[in-house]
């Protein structure tokens, strides 16, 4: 349906209310009318994100209503009696969204489990699992600015929908061409159905539970956590209560948390962008740090699955770990922590993205370790761990990913920082234990396994043009030898879409056993590489660049030359 179409109906339509219509009237913008309806929101990495507002391509009550119909005619035909767990963090609407998807499951005759208050995502997801829920639903735009928020939609294992479910479901949301297809009830008449019931205390104790059960050093966390110096950042977002109860419970007393950011608040108002991959929201953790000298300075995003940690150097200055670092550390100290204990399985294996960083393989071939790869998006991890459960082949360690998603134990199946919390605590209080910071710890990692050093350039390229100007891009890559990238040799071309890993040097070709994705990586002479790939969430193309070297001057350099020289060469189509 045409853009002009879409809108026209959106003003027409009865069942849109007159605030909305209103919204709509009052755009004079011909590119942000074509923008709000050219297409309907899909399901990427992420789920459903977008910005809030009115029209097709924005989060609104209608869009929201649109998925949640088609997810319900999706269970309906799936299931006998499905049921429903559903969660929101702190964003603007989110709690008026979770409402009206439980009204709108309720309407279709499923079960809602909705939670009292805002919750971390990673709770939702245990909570699909300990309530036997065939499905899940975060309302959470995770770590994007205050104007988005999202719909994630989970499986009944607890893990967001990988791509043939989720193609299922979008067929079924797809179908839902009209509002008046969607079927939704009042509140009370939830309550009076039986259908609608308030997540409490019960899930929450029972995770905190087995999170506790994930400490690998217990002596140790017993008898010295309460000498660990931490200051704490939910940034306005769900991870307040969890990670401070968690760590309390575990005898961490000496925690302190940034007032300032301690509240839930849709605006964000100390952290525009409250990510914890951008050192600035940790400015008034650094200003607290000058008189606490903290061991450990960490920060959770609104939806409470990523973790950022601020360490101290050797110089007294605090630096931000990028999440790659912090993935190395955790492995390094999982892994060898099991082995000294006799306690490392035969069968480990640690799960990472094919953007996260290499310096892993080094550390688990030591140690006996797999290392397995998935696609960009933490779901493919949780996925894996779901046949490790199946097959029984492997023992799952640790899965990571380059933004800051970290997971250990398997009664939960997405990132979940209130667990990396808790381990990134313990591994900085056994570094403290043998009179090492956990920046020190990172650098005799460096001298033992190698020098490696990731960056990541997000390109912003808004609307329908922007979003062909990126695939156009990709495919002129797709269909192009790029023989070289400044002074070194690409070797090797991987495409994830059409799952061929070419040999340049040779012309030989292997197939790529993961399932296909508009993702392409380059492996360079020297070991280091770079990949291009559109943002599943936003109006972005991303470019991973990751580079090895002999000291952590030169591969710093050799990274600046890689990257510089890839957007350089990416400039020229953008132009």
């Amino acid at each position: 349906m045409d853009y002009k179409v879409k809108y026209n109906f959106w003003l027409e339509s009865s069942l849109v209310d007159e605030d909305t219509k209103k919204e709509l009237r009052n755009l004079e913008d011909e590119k942000e009318i074509e923008d709000r309806f050219y297409k309907d929101l899909e399901f990427g990495t992420g789920g459903l994100r977008g910005v809030i507002g009115a029209g097709s391509n924005r989060l609104n009550i209608y869009t929201i209503g649109k998925a949640t119909q088609g997810l319900s005619n999706y269970l309906n035909n799936k299931f006998e009696k499905p049921s429903v767990a559903i969660a929101y963090d702190s964003r603007h609407m989110s709690s008026e969204f979770a409402e009206y998807a439980a009204r709108t499951l309720c309407g279709n005759n499923i079960k809602a489990y909705l939670f009292e208050t805002l919750t971390p995502t990673p709770i939702l997801s245990y909570a699909v699992r300990f309530l036997g829920c065939n499905a899940g639903i975060v309302i959470t735009a995770s770590h994007n600015p205050k104007q988005y928020n999202g719909y994630k939609v989970y499986g009944q294992d607890g893990g967001q929908l990988t791509d043939k479910a989720a193609g299922e479901v979008l067929d079924f949301v797809n179908s839902v061409d009209s509002f008046e297809k969607v079927t939704a009830i009042s509140l009370q008449q939830c309550i009076e159905r039986n259908l609608l019931a308030y997540i409490g205390e019960e899930v929450y104790s029972t995770y905190l539970e087995k999170a506790k059960a994930l400490t690998v050093r217990k002596e140790l966390v017993k008898d010295k956590a309460k000498d660990l110096k931490i200051i704490y950042t939910p940034l306005h977002g769900s991870g307040n209560v969890p990670v401070r109860r968690l760590l309390k419970e575990l005898g961490y007393e000496n925690l302190q948390v940034v007032k300032e950011q301690e509240l839930p608040d849709g605006d964000f108002p100390t952290a525009p962008y409250p990510n914890p991959e951008d050192p600035k929201v940790f400015k008034l953790a650094l200003d607290m740090a000058k008189e606490f000298k903290p061991d450990i300075i960490m920060g959770t995003d609104p939806d409470c699955d990523r973790i950022g940690a601020v360490v101290q150097q050797g110089d007294g200055e605090y630096k931000v770990l990028t999440g790659n670092q912090v993935g190395a550390l955790l492995s390094h100290y999982i892994i060898s922590s099991l082995k000294d204990m006799n306690e490392l399985p035969t069968n480990g294996a640690i799960i990472k993205t094919i953007v996260s960083t290499d310096m892993i393989k080094p550390i688990a071939k030591k140690y006996g370790v797999e290392v397995m790869e998935v696609l960009t998006g933490f779901k493919y991890i949780g996925e894996l761990i779901g046949a490790f459960e199946e097959t029984k082949s492997n023992k799952f360690l640790l899965g990571f990913e380059e933004s800051y998603g970290y997971l250990s134990g398997d009664f939960v199946r997405d990132k979940d920082a209130v667990i990396a919390a808790m381990l990134v605590c313990e591994m900085t209080l056994y570094y403290k234990s043998k009179g090492k910071t956990l920046y020190e710890a990172l650098m005799d990692l460096y001298k033992e396994f190698g020098f490696f050093k990731e960056s990541l350039v997000s390109i912003e390229l808004k609307g329908k043009e922007g979003q062909e100007k990126i695939a156009s891009i990709i495919d002129y890559l797709r269909n192009t030898d790029l023989s070289e990238i400044d002074k070194f040799k690409v070797t090797k071309k991987l495409d994830y879409k059409l799952s061929i890993e070419r040999d340049l040097l040779t012309g030989d070709e292997e197939e790529i056993n993961l399932p296909k994705s508009n993702v392409l990586k380059f492996m360079l002479n020297d070991g280091s590489w770079f990949v291009i790939r559109p943002s599943g969430t936003e109006p972005k193309m991303k470019i991973y660049v990751a580079a090895v070297g002999e000291t952590l001057e030169s591969v710093q350099h050799k990274l600046q030359v890689i990257e510089k020289s890839v957007c350089e060469y990416i400039d020229n189509f953008i132009k």
